[in-house]
């Protein structure tokens, strides 16, 4: 089954694509536990595009699909900003950002740890991030 939801590139959007999120896990019984995290992951990307990316134009779509499968789910994220290039990200000094109590800079980590797979791909201008939770009876 595919779920979708546009938004546009403001923050304001990610209450919509929380509810969103929300409403489909629930419809796919996942766990509530396992809801929050993915929802946390989810949101965390699309912020980090919505920021980073589009620099919160609200003209700018991101576009947010959900396949399922007994298996797993996959999050697929798709834009036409700038494209990030996971291999450039360097991993921050956990001490320095608590010493410095600098806020953001961590969200890649929280995303690589709550999902089991993080694919990236851009193509003529499309720019696809693809984030797979794996459920295993």
């Amino acid at each position: 089954m595919k779920h979708q939801l546009k938004i546009y590139c403001q923050t304001t959007a990610l209450s919509d694509l929380r509810l969103f999120m929300q409403t489909t896990l629930r419809e796919l019984q996942v766990s509530e536990k396992d809801q929050h995290q993915l929802t946390l992951a989810v949101e965390e990307v699309c912020a980090n595009l919505i920021i980073h990316s589009h620099q919160c134009n609200g003209k700018d779509q991101i576009q947010l699909i959900i396949k399922d499968s007994p298996e797993k789910i996959i999050f697929e994220i798709t834009d036409e900003g700038k494209a990030f290039n996971l291999l450039d990200y360097e991993v921050p000094d956990l001490k320095k950002v608590v010493s410095e109590k600098r806020k953001g800079g961590l969200g890649i980590i929280l995303v690589k740890t709550i999902m089991d797979e993080i694919e990236f791909e851009s193509n003529k201008g499309t720019n696809t991030c693809r984030l797979i939770k794996w459920f295993r009876s």
